[in-house]
């Protein structure tokens, strides 16, 4: 063989090696996430979910790949997404909300559920027990309809001439709706509050529910835990202090947004526990087998400047308890 020829058939070797090695390497796994809402208020909480990723030995990007699903509020969209992610042949679905993991549910039998659910897991049917799941789905409960008495108890130590509640539900959101009021109601037994509910779904019901408080203005909001709500938690705290009426809300992210108070569990906590969960499975642990976990963490925020804009003095038992006052 000429020298010439050698030279071109090693470099020919040089460049086919390569390829055919990429070719045997294993595709990434991939997981796909079902959100009923928007990605603009998850930053934190999806940066808690990828080092959940991470401590079960999963890097977004080098080993892992991850589908991003979002309904921005329209909670009908859910199905179709949690469809497209199974046809996609995603290893595990990560679902948010308790609509997002019946989406998930309906759609496949056979591919892991991962789910964050605000209420009940075993009363809204997603598994058969805490303990053992039992199917193809897992994951984690934070109790947000739960703690609905809870905030209640903590905004009237805030607001103690409060009687007259308005509460804020958002009913495409059925079954967090369904629980906030059951729970609300009950509370307001024991305690003699007058509720109020308002439906609000879009931001024009949102404006036209504290339109209503010039005629009747109540002496405190609860703010119903529908991650729609979420989204629109600027808007929220913006209208609750232009009618200078206080609010307690479900999360953190509103009054870091500059509502009032809120009391709720670590979304953090549980963003990563989903994540530790769905690297978990990729290394072939069964959800059948991996109890639900329940959020142990509560927090407790408030908002002082938003607390003296309203002329609110916060009681010193409250900023002892809280876990972050934001000056």
């Amino acid at each position: 063989m000429k020298r010439r020829q050698f030279i071109l058939l090693l470099g020919g070797a040089a460049v086919a090696w390569p390829l055919e090695a990429r070719a045997q390497q294993p595709a990434m796994p991939m997981i796909g996430f079902l959100h009923p809402a928007s990605p603009d208020a998850d930053a934190d909480r999806l940066r808690a979910f990828r080092l959940g990723l991470k401590d079960a030995g999963f890097v977004e990007g080098q080993s892992v790949a991850v589908e991003y699903r979002w309904a921005n509020s329209q909670i009908d969209r859910l199905p179709a997404f949690a469809e497209d992610l199974v046809r996609r042949q995603v290893a595990v679905i990560v679902a948010v909300s308790h609509p997002a993991a019946l989406a998930a549910k309906t759609a496949t039998s056979t591919i892991p559920v991962v789910f964050m659910a605000a209420e009940d897991p075993v009363k809204q049917g997603l598994v058969t027990s805490l303990a053992r799941p039992g199917g193809n789905l897992t994951g984690v409960n934070f109790f947000a309809a739960e703690l609905a008495a809870k905030r209640l108890e903590l905004l009237r130590e805030l607001v103690p001439q409060a009687l007259h509640i308005v509460v804020l539900v958002d009913p495409a959101n059925h079954m967090s709706t369904e629980s906030t009021l059951r729970d609300v109601e009950a509370a307001s037994r024991n305690t003699g509050l007058q509720i109020r509910v308002l439906n609000v779904g879009t931001s024009r019901e949102i404006d036209a529910a504290f339109a209503s408080f010039v005629s009747e203005k109540p002496d405190a909001l609860f703010i119903g835990s529908a991650t729609s709500l979420m989204d629109r938690r600027v808007q929220l705290a913006l209208l609750a202090a232009v009618h200078k009426v206080p609010a307690t809300y479900p999360w953190r992210d509103f009054v870091e947004a500059g509502g009032l108070m809120s009391y709720g569990a670590s979304l953090r906590d549980a963003y990563s526990q989903i994540g530790i969960y769905a690297g978990r499975i990729l290394k072939g642990a069964k959800p059948a087998e991996l109890p639900v976990m329940q959020s142990t963490r509560f927090e407790l925020v408030i908002n002082a400047q938003t607390a003296r804009i309203l002329g609110l003095t916060v009681p010193d038992k409250l900023l002892a308890t809280a876990d972050e006052v934001i000056e």
